[in-house]
């Protein structure tokens, strides 16, 4: 639905971006049998992913050149909340940009099931915005 592109994890884990409103893109993750932890329970390691990856999102959203390649996302330091048990069904997570500086970004993300009002689990991050000079792509 947007032109915002993802990391291939995002699609080993059926991500994909629902909606972008000004510069937060909304993700969804459907849930799968591949991303239980206990039975009828969504694994906190695929809700940490998930949360990653919207912080990314938001992130990559607020830069003058979003989408660019040769930009690689590199987590600094990363704390994850679960607040309530993540069931088998769909989970959303936007992430809010709280700084963006030259080289690192600051971002603030939830992910819900139902309503955003009741999150399952919040994450503070902060990424290291790494860009590879020209010419030093790997081929």
């Amino acid at each position: 639905m947007s032109d915002v592109q993802l990391l291939p994890y995002a699609d080993f884990l059926g991500i994909t971006v629902v909606h972008q409103d000004g510069g937060s893109p909304l993700l969804s993750m459907p849930y799968s049998e591949g991303l239980s932890g206990m039975p009828g329970r969504l694994h906190g390691g695929a809700i940490a992913g998930l949360l990653e990856i919207a912080a990314i999102a938001a992130i990559d959203a607020t830069l003058e050149e979003p989408d660019d390649p040769r930009q690689r996302f590199k987590p600094i330091n990363v704390t994850v909340d679960y607040m309530r048990p993540g069931r088998p069904v769909e989970t959303f997570a936007r992430g809010v940009a709280v700084r963006v500086g030259s080289h690192i970004g600051s971002v603030h993300v939830e992910a819900w099931q139902e309503s955003p009002d009741k999150p399952i689990a919040a994450a503070r991050m902060k990424l290291l915005i790494a860009t590879k000079a020209e010419g030093q792509e790997k081929k």
